[in-house]
Formats: structure tokens, C-alpha cells, sequence
């Protein structure tokens, strides 16, 4: 099959997955919070950022490189983390941590991830990032860096925009647990997804594994109270500073939103900030990250490192990104739906995709790379 012609954009690959995965994953990975506002917010806003086009510049070559936290990477986007993303496609993490590897651009892991660091390690590239949700413990935090370590991750993520459990209120009505319980509703869902139950049957029921070190298999749990809540604490300025003496590579920080919090991060001796409203699963009454972008970048100069997501679905929404003042773009969902629909096939199609979408779009602006894109922002 020509994915190209058949698939050419990730709206059609989340059309195929959402017909490959049982009804409980597809609301998991799918939904937002609260009304899914902020979700809708995104993709509006995102819509509203337009462009001058240009006319007579001629032949370009462009080139698609990005210089971030002193790599220099082919593209300009990366695989952000998603948690539980073994539950929505079976060894979803390792598969994803190859294309990083493959493609070489940076895989995050979830703390909250179906597979290990120490089972994805073999499979990482050197741009392997891990993505924490900050233990209460002392000795689980030490040990924890120390895995992510140990295993070849080079820079840490602290998610700061989960203080508490949001509700999620289509994920809970779709019946997600982990592991998943098998009700009699359950199976049922199961059964219809032939391609997604045999793949899971082979790899074996998604868990929580990293985790389960600190807490043992307490069975199924909701997805919105798993076994990770169990350990985890609200972060506050103090835990940064802890992180920053205890972890000696690149740290960022995800979730912000607030020009003022990223000076203060800045300042903190955060590496990257990353500009999130978690694509609208946390908070309902959230802005749209696109908006603030700008803001966040006047507020912490020119030269500091961004990075941006929040409802990006293709090329297009990566060089708006770019245009307002971001570094470097990460996607989450497109990557799973690609995963869903085509295995690693439809992962790779993924980037592939965002690849010809940037040039195609590159060359309507008359640009041979990401450095005009400022000045062709129309207002």
C-alpha cells in the first residue's frame, strides 16, 4: 500500500487507528478534560496564526536542521512523552525510541511508560530524553535518576503542570484501567479490535513497570488514579532546585505557561522550558499554548531554548510554532495514531509526513529554511 496516497495526512492515520483500537484506548489516548475546550482551543488558535506567501523567489533548497541545547538535529520536531502509550499500541515505546534513533531526532519516556528504562535502553538513539513525574520519596527520586541514567537517557523533563489528578471525563466514561479489567464491556471491545488484542497478547498486558518497582502489581487501577499516584508528590520550587543539583545533564521543564514562571526557571538554571497546557488534558480553562508563546519568548530573551506543543497536526502548525518563538516542536498523539493505524510503518509515515508538509509549506513562503518564518507572519 502507498501510505502517501492512501494516508497523506495524520488526521487520516487517527481516522485508521481509532477503527484499530478498542473503544476505552481510543477515548484514553483521544480525549481532554472538562468540556475538551482547550483541546478545541488549540487547533483554533493554532488555525489563526496565517502567513504571507511569497511570489517569485525562485528555486530553494531548503534545509530542515535546528540547532537545540547545542545538538544540531535534521528536523526540527521530536517525539514527546505519552504516558500508559503501551496501552494504545502493544511495545509502543521501544518501537518509538528506534524511529527516534532511526531518524535521529529526541524520543521522550514516561515515567508512567509500559516498558522500562532499561527495556527501552537498547533501543535508544543519543538524543533519548526521559520525562519525570517527580517522586515524594527521596530514595525512589535518587534511584529513579539513576535508572534514567544508567539507561542512556541524556535530559530529564519535569512535568509541572499535573499538581493534581485531572478528571477526564471521557477517558473514565470509556472505562480505561491499567492494566486494563477485563469486564464483560471491556471484552467485548477487545474483540472487536482483532489486529490490537493478538499484538497485545504478544507483548503481554501493558503495566505500569517502572513504576511497579516502588509499589508492586496492585492490579487495575483507573487510568486517572494508576499506581503512579502512589509515589508521586506536587512539585514546588524547592524539588526543582534538588533536580538541578542531582541530575548533570540537560534539564527542562513541561507545562508552562506563564511569562513570569519562565523567567523564574531561567533563572533556576533550567536548561528549556516548554511550553504545554498538556494538549488540554489538565485543565479546561487553559489558553491555547500557541498564544503565549510569543510572550514567553520577549519575556526570556532571543538566545534561551523553547520548546512548544499543544494541538500540532502537521508541518504547517510546527512552523507556526517556530514563527512565534519556538525552538523546537514536540508531538505526542500523531505519533501513537500513526503506531495504531500501521504498526512502525505508520510511525515512521508520521515523520515522513511532517517532513513534506514543512517543505511544501517552506516553499510557498519562498524560504530555504526557518529563519524568515518571523517576518512572514501576517500582523
Amino acid at each position: 500500500m502507498d501510505l502517501d496516497r492512501s494516508y497523506p495526512a495524520i488526521s487520516d492515520l487517527a481516522a485508521r487507528a481509532r477503527r484499530r483500537v478498542p473503544r476505552f484506548v481510543w477515548d484514553y489516548l483521544d480525549s481532554g478534560t472538562g468540556t475538551e475546550a482547550t483541546t478545541r482551543r488549540n487547533r483554533e488558535r493554532l488555525d489563526a496564526v496565517l502567513f504571507d506567501p511569497a511570489i517569485l523567489a525562485g528555486e530553494r533548497n531548503a534545509n530542515l536542521s535546528q540547532s537545540f541545547l547545542g545538538h544540531e538535529f535534521a528536523l526540527p520536531f521530536g517525539i514527546a512523552p505519552v504516558g500508559m502509550s503501551g496501552v494504545v499500541w502493544p511495545d509502543a515505546e521501544r518501537i518509538l525510541a528506534r524511529l527516534g534513533r532511526d531518524e535521529g531526532i529526541p524520543y521522550t519516556l514516561s515515567t508512567v511508560a509500559a516498558q522500562t528504562p532499561e527495556t527501552v535502553s537498547p533501543h535508544l538513539g543519543p538524543h533519548a530524553w526521559c520525562q519525570l513525574y517527580p517522586p515524594r520519596d527521596l530514595e525512589i527520586r535518587k534511584d529513579m535518576l539513576k535508572r534514567f541514567k544508567d539507561a542512556g537517557f541524556r535530559a530529564l523533563v519535569l512535568t509541572a503542570d499535573v499538581p493534581v489528578t485531572s478528571r477526564r471525563e471521557r477517558q473514565q466514561r470509556g472505562g480505561m484501567s491499567t492494566p486494563p479489567q477485563l469486564s464483560l464491556r471491556i471484552l467485548g471491545q477487545i474483540a472487536l479490535r482483532p489486529a490490537w488484542t493478538l499484538a497485545t497478547l504478544r507483548t503481554g498486558v501493558p503495566r505500569l513497570r517502572t513504576i511497579e518497582k516502588y509499589t508492586g502489581n496492585r492490579g487495575a487501577m483507573s487510568s486517572t488514579g494508576h499506581i503512579g499516584h502512589l509515589i508521586r508528590t506536587s512539585p514546588d520550587w524547592e524539588y526543582l532546585e534538588w533536580l538541578r543539583d542531582h541530575w548533570d545533564g540537560p534539564l527542562m521543564v513541561k507545562g508552562v505557561l506563564v511569562a513570569a514562571d519562565a523567567v523564574r526557571l531561567k533563572a533556576s538554571g533550567v536548561d528549556a522550558v516548554w511550553v504545554s497546557n498538556h494538549a488540554g488534558r489538565q485543565f479546561d480553562a487553559a489558553p491555547a499554548s500557541i498564544d503565549l508563546l510569543p510572550d514567553i519568548r520577549a519575556a526570556v530573551g532571543p538566545d534561551y531554548p523553547l520548546i512548544f506543543d499543544g494541538g500540532v497536526a502537521g508541518g504547517l502548525d510546527i512552523l507556526r510554532a517556530l514563527a512565534l518563538g519556538a525552538d523546537f516542536v514536540m508531538l505526542g498523539r500523531a505519533f501513537l495514531y500513526g503506531l495504531a493505524a500501521f504498526g512502525q510503518r505508520g510511525a515512521a509515515h508520521v515523520v515522513h509526513l511532517l517532513r513534506e508538509d514543512i517543505l511544501s509549506n517552506l516553499g510557498q513562503l519562498g524560504l530555504e529554511g526557518f529563519d524568515g518564518l518571523t517576518l512572514r507572519v501576517r500582523g
